[in-house]
């Protein structure tokens, strides 16, 4: 299932970055994404001789443009100089803060970008402007403008924020284009607060967090994780229509393929976000029986998504003692997998913010 040629020019016309690099460099931004640290040997207790084995595995998997980054308040949950001495440099880079999002709601439930609470609100705006600091740092770093975007959120939940909010959040971090050394800003969407259920994330839904980004420049955006989707709408089939809104939008930058399940499973109870592979196949056998993301589902979500700036997946693992080498081969058998699901949807290149040019 694998094509180490990769899948071709998944670029699409019409916008910054067209011509297939990411601005300032000469790395083709063809290939998905990973967010590894799901899988990763060392995440939950640091190990730096296990992590850089890790990394130099995925660099070799062909099908791999680069990885998610999770922002717990740096730019490596254990250690920011490893990272940037380690990072490969053909890599380019996604950074989602929700991890330290949810750690930080923990202690002060009114933290957020949509909070309407000014002090919430304020403490999530630093924390963004740390994350930007963070962009310039890793792009220094690798020599050249790595980072394609920056996911944040509508946090915080349960009806504590509201668009009105997240719009004032986005115009201010927003205003100034060069600050973000050409990385794009998406609000990337988490399972929205339903009365009928229990929430995981419960912030904002999906047509608010498009209306508090509808009049921003064009290189600000949304992305879409599957799993978390799946977990809003209780129903796998739904997610497709949940993209394709997103997608009509003319909004959606990037979208990362997670499972979800309804079931108790070595990933932790129902409906929990905890990155579920997708359903095992004669392609895919390290796959988790209970996800409600089949092959067929991915595949109708990418085509749904159509041309995005960036396509990845998020599959964990659950086996906290497993060596490195079957971690990586999961990877790289979903890397080929997404791969070929992408064939002939169309993908944009890294999206440059217009005054930063290609």
């Amino acid at each position: 299932m694998s094509d180490a040629a990769g899948p071709g020019p998944l670029v699409a016309p019409g916008r910054p970055g067209a011509s297939g690099m990411s601005a300032g460099s000469d790395v083709e931004t063809t290939g998905v994404f990973v967010g590894a640290y799901a899988a990763s040997p060392a995440h939950s207790a640091w190990d730096a001789r296990l992590e850089s084995e890790f990394f130099d595995e995925l660099d070799a998997v062909p099908e791999l443009r680069g990885v998610e980054l999770p922002w717990m308040g740096a730019l490596h949950p254990h250690d920011d100089a490893w990272l940037l001495r380690s990072f490969p440099r053909r890599f380019d880079a996604v950074l989602t803060s929700i991890p330290g999002t949810m750690k930080r709601l923990g202690t002060t439930p009114l933290y957020g970008l949509a909070s309407r609470d000014a002090d919430g609100r304020a403490a999530a705006l630093a924390e963004a402007g740390r994350i930007r600091g963070a962009v310039r740092r890793l792009n220094d770093a690798v020599g050249r403008r790595a980072v394609t975007a920056v996911e944040l959120h509508s946090a915080p939940s349960a009806g504590r924020g509201d668009v009105a909010s997240l719009a004032a959040s986005i115009a201010e971090l927003s205003a100034d284009a060069d600050a973000w050394d050409g990385a794009t800003i998406a609000i990337e969407h988490c399972d929205a607060f339903v009365p009928s259920h229990q929430p995981e994330k419960g912030f904002l839904d999906l047509t608010d967090e498009l209306a508090a980004i509808a009049d921003r420049p064009a290189w600000v955006g949304l992305s879409i994780n599957w799993g978390r989707s799946a977990i809003e709408l209780r129903d796998g089939e739904l997610v497709t229509a949940h993209i394709r809104q997103a997608a009509a939008s003319g909004r959606l930058r990037g979208l990362m393929l997670s499972g979800a399940s309804a079931e108790l499973s070595p990933f932790g109870g129902p409906w929990v976000d905890a990155h579920h592979p997708m359903t095992p196949s004669s392609s895919f056998p390290y796959g988790e029986p209970s996800s409600m993301l089949t092959e067929d589902l991915l595949r109708d979500a990418i085509a749904a998504a159509g041309a995005v700036d960036w396509l990845g997946f998020k599959f964990g693992w659950a086996d906290r003692e497993a060596p490195v080498g079957p971690r990586v081969d999961m990877i790289a058998t979903a890397a080929a997998a997404v791969t070929a699901a992408s064939q002939g949807a169309g993908m944009r290149g890294a999206a440059v913010p217009p005054k930063l040019g290609g």
